[in-house]
């Protein structure tokens, strides 16, 4: 920036702003933004926490909250919290929610909670402010604190210096696999389920003793995630063996429920953990609106001070057992838990299976057991030395006595001391702070008593410190008291996939009632309900579509369609909704996956596929054929039949003939001639693409354009004119149409 000189007028002219690459902006600006998250915010470490947690824990525990008898309000717990987290107050309260009995999230909760905390299966149920409630950390936590006042993890200072955090907390169990974490970073996400604590304890002192152990050994240990929540669990073997190996899959949870049968009623008592009450609520009243549950009567949320409830009120005759197979299909009763194994090991982000983990926890853990034991061997070699020196006084006490009386100067009381006794100076510090009262015989006896004691103590400790198979043991010897004290049985039932009934929409008894269906050139069909169809007769369509085929029908019944690529669809009244006259209705081609272009062109009510009823076929070349319905026929679930009819010409026309009674067909060329026949002239084939025989004459680059079905009764004047072309035998010559009335009547066809 540059300005003019005095008395002139002042300018300010302002250099271009240097123009930063794309990858320039990334390195520096946006890269250090996706560290923090993943490394201080989103991703938990082996110890099973994310920053937010530990923080928080921490800070309880120095508080004197583990110890402590009585609660704290959680404001307070909040407010000293910030001296380590500096965030928002409801940010670290909303992380101490989590963590607490009443939100029902954990299946050790870690703190111990007074007042409204809100329930990990509701969204809609909120917690108190932090001033009403009140928190104290729950005696499970002396696990996760469980040597850390004797450097069993690095301290840091933080964020302003004041004070010492831990970088990890010494969890004295594979926390990592207990609690259940979830998070979303940049580029990465970690969803961690919660495991039964005695079957990871079982497994890791199994992996403790063999570190090769397979995984299908491993399984036997550990069964499968357990929840808070409960729920069913469908056990698929090889998921679970993926999850357990590679640490992705996912797991399909079932809501578990009761039948009151005095009350005609389903309880629900437990959820699964992915989803929540108002999740399932929401989900019930769609399906009501959209009159897809006409076997529930009422439901309720009847969650109290008990657990939790969900009611539902059954019509009197309704299987319950076949009603929630339905609900457990169509509703989040029965929802998957994506497994997403991503734990920071030594501040880098790795994705590992159950085994791993465990590994790179026992890996944590004698770490922290040999930094703890290393200053427990500190402190007991400390006094060991000093119990020494005590031991060298007790040969001549007076000595000791008459060294501190005759010395006249108090600096020179140590050395004299050391001097005296051939003591160290921390010996000769110890022995001239003893109480006068206590330079006596029997308090050096009682005192120096402990040196053998210590002695061994110190060489057992040494040889465990210098041997990773006792370090080892004593992991697992921990592991097994933990198992021993707070165990508790599996909340989650698991049971094997292949004995959990299935949904099958096809055995669900649909209600027979009449309708009214119709199908437009375009592809579009409608089914309404009968009176709907008489109280409306202006059906809407898109611009230039119009209805071909309508009729009624009853919701029970079967239709085929068969379209100008030569295919037959099969499908069920049942399956479509029925639509309002105003509404377009549903896109066939799309409904029944037709490939691109390819349209529906007759629609048949088709139940029964007797062998003497046939269709009949007429193609542009002017060939026809009549092929049995028994041909027709498909098996099992199967939509699609491939190879319908002839496709060497297009198709102009398909009818349906009943046994003996032939229908008359009037076939116009597009030179607007005409032959009127009976659809027993033409030949049968067993074949559904036979191309047919020649049923009409056509002059040399004309075609069959049109094939109508004409009925006495239905339209007589029609049927009257078209009589006139009647013929006998085929292939029979076409007459010209002279008939005004006649060709007016074509042309809208």
């Amino acid at each position: 920036m540059a300005k003019k000189k005095k008395n002139e007028k002042e300018e300010i002219i302002y250099a271009p702003a240097r123009l930063q690459p794309i990858t320039e902006t990334i390195e520096k600006n946006y890269m250090p933004y996706v560290m923090s998250v993943i490394l201080s915010r989103a991703i938990p470490e082996i110890d099973g926490l994310k920053p937010a947690h530990r923080k928080l824990l921490y800070t309880m525990y120095k508080m004197g909250l583990l110890t402590s008898s009585n609660r704290t309000k959680s404001a307070n717990v909040v407010g000293q919290t910030m001296k380590l987290n500096p965030h928002g107050d409801m940010a670290i309260y909303e992380t101490m929610v989590r963590l607490t009995r009443d939100n029902e999230t954990l299946l050790h909760p870690l703190v111990d909670s007074k007042g409204a905390f809100g329930k990990q299966y509701s969204s809609d149920m909120k917690f108190a402010a932090p001033r009403y409630t009140e928190v104290k950390l729950e005696a499970f936590c002396a696990e996760l604190f469980r040597g850390i006042d004797k450097d069993a993890v690095d301290m840091i200072d933080n964020y302003d210096g004041t004070m010492k955090e831990p970088v990890l907390l010494p969890t004295s169990y594979p926390n990592v696999l207990v609690m259940p974490n979830s998070g979303i970073a940049v580029g990465m996400a970690s969803d961690i389920c919660s495991f039964n604590l005695a079957e990871v304890c079982d497994g890791t002192v199994a992996l403790l003793k063999n570190p090769k152990l397979s995984t299908e050994k491993l399984m036997e240990y550990i069964k499968a995630p357990d929840f808070s929540g409960g729920a069913i669990l469908a056990y698929n073997q090889e998921q679970m063996r993926e999850i357990f190996e590679t640490g992705q899959g996912s797991v399909r949870l079932r809501a578990r429920y009761v039948y009151d049968k005095a009350n005609n009623c389903i309880d629900i008592i437990q959820i699964p953990y992915s989803t929540t009450v108002e999740q399932i609520m929401r989900k019930l009243t769609e399906m009501v609106k959209e009159n897809k549950l006409k076997d529930v009567t009422d439901f309720r949320d009847e969650i109290d001070r008990n657990g939790f409830k969900l009611t539902l009120d059954i019509r009197r005759g309704v299987d319950p057992d076949r009603l929630m197979l339905k609900l457990f299909k169509q509703t989040p009763l029965e929802s998957n838990f994506k497994c997403n194994f991503n734990v920071l090991i030594d501040a880098a982000p790795r994705q590992l299976g159950v085994k791993d983990i465990l590994l790179e926890w026992i890996r944590f853990r004698l770490g922290c057991v040999r930094r703890e034991m290393t200053y427990d061997l500190a402190r007991k070699k400390e006094k060991l030395h000093l119990l020494l020196g005590l031991g060298k006084i007790l040969l001549d006490i007076d000595k000791a006595i008459r060294i501190i009386r005759k010395t006249e100067e108090d600096e020179k009381v140590i050395p004299n001391l050391m001097a005296g006794f051939s003591i160290d100076e921390i010996q000769a510090n110890y022995i001239a702070d003893i109480k006068l009262r206590n330079l006596n015989k029997r308090y050096i006896l009682d005192r120096i008593s402990e040196i053998e004691e210590l002695q061994k103590q110190i060489a057992e400790m040494e040889g465990i410190l210098a041997d990773e198979y006792k370090l080892k043991n004593v992991i697992a010897k921990q592991l097994t008291a933990i198992k021993q004290k707070y165990a508790q049985p599996r909340r989650t039932l698991v049971v094997p996939e292949a004995e959990l009934a299935e949904y099958d929409e096809s055995e669900e008894p649909v209600e027979n009632i009449p309708v009214h269906i119709m199908l437009t050139r375009e592809g579009y069909f409608k089914k309404m309900s009968l009176r709907s169809n008489l109280e409306i007769s202006d059906q809407k369509v898109k611009d230039g579509d119009r209805v071909v085929a309508a009729m009624n029908c009853n919701s029970t019944d079967e239709l085929i369609f068969f379209s100008d690529r030569a295919q037959m669809f099969r499908a069920k009244v049942a399956d479509y909704e029925i639509t309002k006259a105003a509404q377009l209705g549903d896109f066939l081609p799309t409904d029944l996956k037709m490939a691109e272009g390819e349209r529906p062109v007759k629609m048949f009510i088709q139940n029964e596929y007797p062998e003497k009823d046939h269709f009949v076929f007429l193609f542009a070349n002017g060939k026809g054929v009549r092929v049995s319905t028994a041909a027709y026929e498909i098996k099992g679930n199967r939509k699609k039949l491939t190879g319908a009819y002839s496709s060497a010409a297009p198709n102009v026309g398909v009818f349906y003939e009943k046994a003996n009674k032939p229908i008359e067909l009037l076939l116009v060329s597009e030179d607007n001639r005409a032959i009127f026949i009976k659809s027993s002239l033409l030949p049968e084939m067993s074949t559904r693409s036979a191309s047919g025989t020649q049923i009409i004459q056509l002059k040399k680059g004309t075609k069959l354009k049109l094939a109508l079905e004409l009925n006495s009764e239905a339209n007589t004047a029609l049927y009257e004119e078209a009589k006139g072309f009647r013929k006998l035998k085929v292939p029979a010559t076409a007459a010209e149409i002279k008939s005004s009335a006649l060709l007016e009547s074509i042309k809208d066809q």
